[in-house]
């Protein structure tokens, strides 16, 4: 089947156009990419796309899934239709599932159920009923690097790279420096991305909140930035010593986006990602006692978003992760200290970004289509295609104008745990083809 996308303004990282184009696509390829294309079949499909935007598939570097083991929060189905929804082309799930994804048995499950579910649905995978024309996202998996994720016995990585997982984390920090030091060493040949998410939890504590004037007029216990700093510090020394390249997780705080830039700067094999929540909002957003804000790294304060922001224009920090952690509502629905850390956001993301950054002119759409598609993809050692002729049609489309509520009803999460539930947003997912 034949499509035509009529003036469509095309984002393309890739190739750096922001431009109205007519794009022609075909069995999975783009066919076409002109100011006007006319050459086509009586029974070619044309959509008016006046006003909206079509850009390489979302690419999500790390989000937890519900299941195995935590259904209740998250099935692999919702997940994924959440993803589509949310223009969610590639999708990586963290390895603290229950069980843990410590071992080829259970990669070899998860990537068992995804391909029943796609068979399920017909060869394209299309979701429904929503999002008919979707497909699934590609699923990809990290393996962990320590048995159950606990921080002291190294995995059989090996074997986990065989069994074909993206790469390495734990999703969690890791403090014994002997073994992240012998980690580096051993997975130099096996050319697989590793990430780590470095906080001193002796520093942590029992804080919930970042340090400061807001958290002292709060009353919530405060987390100093050094216990993420001091942690990345320790990593970039471990690098420079070893030479394994390394992606940096959760990054939140001004002063480690001066750490990363000086050691890019240096030459150290390093990428860097923010979470999405940590360029919108800031320890002032806490007031309100939600325990969608209760997130790990906490919301940093107004220095610290302006530099995440900055960083990621610049670079330096390559890529926007959605981080989504579903919990359900008896889990989330306490004092906000005791609440368990993290909010979805999936199908939130995109459409929040968009009118807070890109709206703003903070942001120019190919910085923040860039930060959420080619970049993640190059941190997992992957490619996302240009939107050009013969390229595959790994693509979204988008509307920035449409405004829909964000309801239980319109959202294919199982979770509801989000600052935003039953707030107007504007932008929304028209489409993805993969």
């Amino acid at each position: 089947m034949m499509e035509l996308l009529q003036k469509v303004r095309v984002i393309d990282p890739v190739s750096e156009i922001d431009e109205l184009f007519d794009v022609l696509i075909t069995d999975g390829y783009i066919k076409a990419v002109a100011s006007h294309i006319s050459d086509i079949s009586s029974d070619t499909k044309i959509r008016d796309c006046q006003g909206l935007v079509l850009g390489p598939g979302l690419v999500d570097l790390y989000s937890h899934s519900g299941e195995p083991g935590f259904e209740e929060r998250e099935t692999l189905s919702s997940f994924l239709q959440a993803a589509a929804a949310g223009g969610f082309t590639r999708v990586s799930i963290l390895p603290d599932t229950y069980p843990v994804i410590d071992n080829p048995a259970l990669v070899a499950q998860l990537q068992q159920k995804k391909a029943e579910e796609q068979r399920g649905r017909g060869a394209e995978g299309n979701l429904s009923p929503l999002l008919p024309c979707s497909p699934a996202p590609l699923l990809h998996i990290w393996g962990a690097i320590t048995l159950d994720v606990a921080g002291k016995q190294m995995t059989e990585l090996a074997d986990l790279a065989a069994a074909g997982v993206v790469g390495f984390t734990d999703g969690k920090p890791l403090e014994n420096l002997a073994l992240v030091r012998g980690v580096l060493e051993y997975l130099q040949p096996l050319g697989k991305p590793v990430a780590f998410w470095p906080s001193d939890r002796q520093l942590t504590a029992n804080g919930v909140m970042r340090e400061g004037p807001d958290a002292l007029r709060f009353g919530l216990p405060p987390i100093p930035a050094s216990a993420e700093t001091t942690a990345i510090a320790a990593m970039l020394e471990l690098v420079a010593a070893i030479g394994t390249p390394v992606h940096i997780m959760r990054v939140s705080t001004a002063r480690s986006v001066e750490l990363i830039a000086s050691a890019k700067a240096a030459g150290l094999p390093i990428t860097a990602s923010t979470t999405w929540m940590h360029l919108l909002l800031d320890t002032k957003a806490v007031k309100s006692y939600h325990t969608s804000l209760h997130l790990d790294p906490p919301l940093g304060n107004s220095r610290d978003v302006v530099a995440l922001r900055a960083g990621v224009r610049a670079g330096v920090i390559d890529a926007i992760a959605i981080d989504h952690t579903p919990y359900s509502y008896e889990e989330k629905v306490q004092a906000f200290a005791e609440a368990p850390a993290g909010a979805i956001g999936l199908e939130l993301a995109l459409p929040l970004l968009w009118q807070y950054l890109v709206e703003t002119e903070e942001f120019t759409a190919l910085e923040l289509w860039r930060a959420l598609s080619a970049s993640p993809a190059e941190c997992l050692g992957q490619k996302v295609s240009a939107i050009l002729p013969h390229q595959p049609a790994e693509l979204t489309l988008f509307n920035p104008q449409q405004t829909w509520k964000v309801e239980r009803k319109s959202l294919y999460t199982l979770s509801q745990n989000t600052p935003w539930l039953g707030q107007q947003l504007k932008g929304h997912v028209v489409q993805t083809w993969r």
